[in-house]
Protein backbone atom coordinates (compact mmCIF):
# COMPACT_ATOMS: atom_id res chain seq x y z
CA UNK A 1 0.00 0.00 0.00
CA UNK A 2 1.45 3.39 -0.70
CA UNK A 3 0.79 7.08 0.82
CA UNK A 4 0.23 9.64 -1.42
CA UNK A 5 2.35 12.70 -1.32
CA UNK A 6 0.20 15.11 0.51
CA UNK A 7 -1.20 12.31 2.97
CA UNK A 8 2.92 12.27 3.99
CA UNK A 9 2.63 16.15 3.58
CA UNK A 10 -0.26 16.25 6.18
CA UNK A 11 1.54 13.59 8.05
CA UNK A 12 4.87 15.62 8.52
CA UNK A 13 2.57 18.55 9.53
CA UNK A 14 1.01 16.97 12.28
CA UNK A 15 3.91 15.35 13.43
CA UNK A 16 5.14 17.00 16.91
CA UNK A 17 8.06 18.85 16.44
CA UNK A 18 11.36 18.10 18.48
CA UNK A 19 11.74 19.76 21.85
CA UNK A 20 14.85 21.47 23.14
CA UNK A 21 15.83 20.49 26.74
CA UNK A 22 14.23 22.57 29.23
CA UNK A 23 16.56 25.29 31.30
CA UNK A 24 16.92 23.25 34.29
CA UNK A 25 17.79 20.25 31.91
CA UNK A 26 20.63 22.50 30.64
CA UNK A 27 21.67 23.27 33.64
CA UNK A 28 21.77 19.90 35.28
CA UNK A 29 24.29 18.86 31.80
CA UNK A 30 26.79 21.38 32.01
CA UNK A 31 26.82 21.89 35.92
CA UNK A 32 27.87 18.27 36.03
CA UNK A 33 30.31 18.48 32.96
CA UNK A 34 31.88 21.62 35.04
CA UNK A 35 31.79 18.99 38.20
CA UNK A 36 34.07 16.26 36.35
CA UNK A 37 36.64 18.11 36.09
CA UNK A 38 37.18 18.26 39.88
CA UNK A 39 35.87 14.76 40.24
CA UNK A 40 38.60 13.75 37.85
CA UNK A 41 41.66 16.07 39.50
CA UNK A 42 40.96 16.60 43.66
CA UNK A 43 43.64 18.94 42.85
CA UNK A 44 41.84 21.80 42.10
CA UNK A 45 40.29 22.02 45.77
CA UNK A 46 44.12 21.57 47.17
CA UNK A 47 44.78 24.39 45.28
CA UNK A 48 42.15 26.56 46.03
CA UNK A 49 42.26 25.67 49.78
CA UNK A 50 45.87 26.78 49.85
CA UNK A 51 45.13 30.72 49.87
CA UNK A 52 42.75 30.62 52.25
CA UNK A 53 44.53 28.78 55.01
CA UNK A 54 47.89 30.80 54.13
CA UNK A 55 45.93 34.23 54.31
CA UNK A 56 44.06 32.78 58.04
CA UNK A 57 47.67 31.64 58.96
CA UNK A 58 49.07 35.10 58.43
CA UNK A 59 47.06 37.27 59.50
CA UNK A 60 46.03 35.29 62.56
CA UNK A 61 49.69 35.95 63.60
CA UNK A 62 50.61 39.04 62.47
CA UNK A 63 47.18 40.91 63.48
CA UNK A 64 46.49 38.69 66.97
CA UNK A 65 47.40 41.98 69.07
CA UNK A 66 44.20 43.58 67.52
CA UNK A 67 42.24 41.35 69.91
CA UNK A 68 43.96 43.65 72.52
CA UNK A 69 42.88 46.40 71.01
CA UNK A 70 40.33 49.27 72.20
CA UNK A 71 37.26 48.38 70.48
CA UNK A 72 38.10 44.97 69.79
CA UNK A 73 34.80 42.67 70.90
CA UNK A 74 35.83 41.46 74.60
CA UNK A 75 36.32 37.96 75.22
CA UNK A 76 36.82 37.23 71.40
CA UNK A 77 40.12 35.46 70.05
CA UNK A 78 41.34 36.86 67.17
CA UNK A 79 41.41 33.45 65.37
CA UNK A 80 37.63 33.24 65.97
CA UNK A 81 36.88 36.96 64.39
CA UNK A 82 38.78 36.26 61.69
CA UNK A 83 38.22 32.63 60.33
CA UNK A 84 34.21 34.20 59.49
CA UNK A 85 35.93 36.62 57.19
CA UNK A 86 38.19 34.29 55.28
CA UNK A 87 35.52 31.98 54.58
CA UNK A 88 33.24 34.73 52.57
CA UNK A 89 36.83 36.18 50.91
CA UNK A 90 37.53 32.73 49.74
CA UNK A 91 34.31 32.08 48.32
CA UNK A 92 34.21 35.51 46.60
CA UNK A 93 37.87 34.09 45.32
CA UNK A 94 36.70 31.31 44.47
CA UNK A 95 34.48 32.80 41.45
CA UNK A 96 37.53 34.66 40.32
CA UNK A 97 38.83 31.06 38.92
CA UNK A 98 35.11 31.03 37.51
CA UNK A 99 35.78 34.12 35.46
CA UNK A 100 39.35 32.57 34.43
CA UNK A 101 37.87 29.61 33.74
CA UNK A 102 35.19 31.43 31.71
CA UNK A 103 37.53 33.52 29.98
CA UNK A 104 39.71 30.54 29.11
CA UNK A 105 36.71 28.63 27.81
CA UNK A 106 35.99 31.75 25.07
CA UNK A 107 39.47 31.53 23.69
CA UNK A 108 39.91 27.69 23.33
CA UNK A 109 36.52 27.17 21.40
CA UNK A 110 34.19 25.13 23.71
CA UNK A 111 31.85 28.74 24.01
CA UNK A 112 31.74 28.85 20.36
CA UNK A 113 30.45 25.28 19.74
CA UNK A 114 27.32 26.40 22.15
CA UNK A 115 26.21 28.58 19.44
CA UNK A 116 24.79 25.92 17.38
CA UNK A 117 22.55 24.31 20.49
CA UNK A 118 19.78 25.40 21.34
CA UNK A 119 20.67 26.51 24.74
CA UNK A 120 20.08 29.82 27.04
CA UNK A 121 23.35 31.33 27.31
CA UNK A 122 22.71 32.54 30.74
CA UNK A 123 22.96 28.22 31.25
CA UNK A 124 26.16 28.49 30.54
CA UNK A 125 26.98 31.16 33.34
CA UNK A 126 24.96 29.59 35.99
CA UNK A 127 26.31 26.05 35.80
CA UNK A 128 29.53 27.34 36.18
CA UNK A 129 28.69 29.11 38.86
CA UNK A 130 27.02 26.40 40.71
CA UNK A 131 29.69 23.93 40.16
CA UNK A 132 32.28 26.51 41.66
CA UNK A 133 29.82 26.85 44.46
CA UNK A 134 29.94 22.62 44.88
CA UNK A 135 33.99 22.98 45.02
CA UNK A 136 33.51 26.49 47.23
CA UNK A 137 31.20 24.32 49.92
CA UNK A 138 34.31 21.50 50.27
CA UNK A 139 36.43 24.31 50.46
CA UNK A 140 34.52 25.95 53.31
CA UNK A 141 34.56 22.57 55.34
CA UNK A 142 37.93 21.68 54.51
CA UNK A 143 38.82 25.11 56.33
CA UNK A 144 36.96 24.84 59.04
CA UNK A 145 38.21 21.58 60.03
CA UNK A 146 42.21 22.46 59.43
CA UNK A 147 41.33 26.21 61.25
CA UNK A 148 39.69 24.01 63.86
CA UNK A 149 43.02 21.50 64.22
CA UNK A 150 45.68 23.95 63.43
CA UNK A 151 44.50 27.07 64.98
CA UNK A 152 42.46 26.55 67.57
CA UNK A 153 39.23 28.05 66.33
CA UNK A 154 36.52 27.36 68.96
CA UNK A 155 33.97 30.03 68.48
CA UNK A 156 31.61 30.74 70.77
CA UNK A 157 28.51 29.45 68.51
CA UNK A 158 29.39 26.32 68.21
CA UNK A 159 29.60 23.65 65.91
CA UNK A 160 26.24 24.24 64.75
CA UNK A 161 27.11 28.47 64.52
CA UNK A 162 30.58 27.47 62.58
CA UNK A 163 28.02 26.25 59.87
CA UNK A 164 25.84 28.36 60.03
CA UNK A 165 28.81 31.12 59.30
CA UNK A 166 29.84 29.04 56.49
CA UNK A 167 26.35 28.78 54.74
CA UNK A 168 25.88 32.65 55.30
CA UNK A 169 29.74 33.23 53.75
CA UNK A 170 28.83 31.06 50.86
CA UNK A 171 25.45 32.30 50.12
CA UNK A 172 26.87 35.57 49.83
CA UNK A 173 30.62 35.37 48.63
CA UNK A 174 29.21 33.51 45.68
CA UNK A 175 26.62 36.27 45.25
CA UNK A 176 28.80 38.69 44.87
CA UNK A 177 31.66 36.49 43.03
CA UNK A 178 28.55 37.20 40.14
CA UNK A 179 31.28 40.94 39.88
CA UNK A 180 33.84 39.13 38.44
CA UNK A 181 31.77 36.80 36.46
CA UNK A 182 30.50 40.00 34.63
CA UNK A 183 34.01 41.43 33.88
CA UNK A 184 35.13 38.09 32.12
CA UNK A 185 31.75 38.28 30.03
CA UNK A 186 32.85 41.48 29.10
CA UNK A 187 36.64 41.70 28.92
CA UNK A 188 37.36 38.35 27.50
CA UNK A 189 40.81 38.14 27.87
CA UNK A 190 42.57 36.07 30.51
CA UNK A 191 45.25 38.65 31.66
CA UNK A 192 43.43 41.41 31.40
CA UNK A 193 40.60 39.43 33.76
CA UNK A 194 42.79 38.36 36.10
CA UNK A 195 44.66 42.24 36.31
CA UNK A 196 40.97 43.49 36.62
CA UNK A 197 39.36 41.42 38.81
CA UNK A 198 42.54 41.53 41.19
CA UNK A 199 41.95 45.60 41.11
CA UNK A 200 38.30 44.61 42.29
CA UNK A 201 38.89 41.83 45.22
CA UNK A 202 41.47 44.56 46.78
CA UNK A 203 38.76 46.97 47.93
CA UNK A 204 36.46 43.99 48.51
CA UNK A 205 38.47 42.78 51.11
CA UNK A 206 40.62 45.02 52.81
CA UNK A 207 38.17 48.18 52.68
CA UNK A 208 35.72 46.09 54.90
CA UNK A 209 35.22 45.03 58.10
CA UNK A 210 37.20 41.94 57.86
CA UNK A 211 40.54 42.33 59.58
CA UNK A 212 39.53 45.04 62.29
CA UNK A 213 36.21 45.85 63.69
CA UNK A 214 34.54 48.90 62.06
CA UNK A 215 35.42 51.36 65.05
CA UNK A 216 39.52 50.54 64.54
CA UNK A 217 38.75 51.98 61.07
CA UNK A 218 40.18 55.57 59.84
CA UNK A 219 36.26 57.75 59.58
CA UNK A 220 36.92 57.86 55.67
CA UNK A 221 37.32 53.88 55.49
CA UNK A 222 34.74 53.26 58.04
CA UNK A 223 32.51 54.56 55.57
CA UNK A 224 33.97 53.19 52.39
CA UNK A 225 33.53 49.76 54.70
CA UNK A 226 29.88 50.38 55.12
CA UNK A 227 29.32 50.65 51.18
CA UNK A 228 30.76 47.75 50.53
CA UNK A 229 28.55 44.76 50.23
CA UNK A 230 31.02 42.77 51.58
CA UNK A 231 30.80 43.84 54.93
CA UNK A 232 27.35 42.72 55.38
CA UNK A 233 28.37 39.25 54.66
CA UNK A 234 31.23 39.23 56.80
CA UNK A 235 29.38 40.91 59.57
CA UNK A 236 26.32 38.23 59.76
CA UNK A 237 28.70 35.60 59.24
CA UNK A 238 30.30 36.19 62.24
CA UNK A 239 27.84 37.60 64.18
CA UNK A 240 26.92 33.99 63.77
CA UNK A 241 30.40 31.90 64.47
CA UNK A 242 30.08 34.44 67.72
CA UNK A 243 26.74 33.29 69.37
CA UNK A 244 25.19 36.68 68.85
CA UNK A 245 21.95 37.69 67.87
CA UNK A 246 22.54 37.63 63.64
CA UNK A 247 18.88 37.67 62.44
CA UNK A 248 18.75 41.04 61.37
CA UNK A 249 22.47 40.94 60.22
CA UNK A 250 21.88 37.72 58.28
CA UNK A 251 18.57 39.19 56.29
CA UNK A 252 20.53 42.58 55.31
CA UNK A 253 23.67 40.73 54.50
CA UNK A 254 21.69 37.92 51.86
CA UNK A 255 19.06 41.16 50.59
CA UNK A 256 22.21 43.30 49.89
CA UNK A 257 24.38 40.09 48.35
CA UNK A 258 21.24 39.15 46.40
CA UNK A 259 20.73 42.15 44.89
CA UNK A 260 24.57 43.04 43.96
CA UNK A 261 24.37 39.11 42.54
CA UNK A 262 21.27 39.78 40.43
CA UNK A 263 22.38 43.11 38.68
CA UNK A 264 25.48 41.39 38.11
CA UNK A 265 24.56 38.57 36.48
CA UNK A 266 22.34 40.16 33.98
CA UNK A 267 25.00 42.64 33.02
CA UNK A 268 27.34 39.54 32.79
CA UNK A 269 24.56 37.41 30.43
CA UNK A 270 24.03 40.31 28.44
CA UNK A 271 28.18 40.65 28.13
CA UNK A 272 27.97 36.76 27.20
CA UNK A 273 25.84 37.09 24.33
CA UNK A 274 27.97 39.63 22.28
CA UNK A 275 29.88 36.56 20.81
CA UNK A 276 26.79 34.23 20.54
Amino acid sequence: MTVDAPAQAAGARTAPPPQDAGVWTQLRVLTGRSLRALVLDPRLVVASLLGPLLMLGMFSQLFGSVARAPGFPPGVRYVDFLVPAIMVTSAMQAALNTAVGLTQEMRNGIIARFRSMPIWPGSVLLARSAADTVRCALQQGLLLVLAAALLGFRPAGGPLGALGAAALALAAGCCLGWIFIAIACWIRNTELVQSVAGLATFPLIFASEAFVPASALPGWLRAVAAANPATYGIRAARSVALGEPALADAVTALAVSAAVGAAAAALAIKGFRRGL
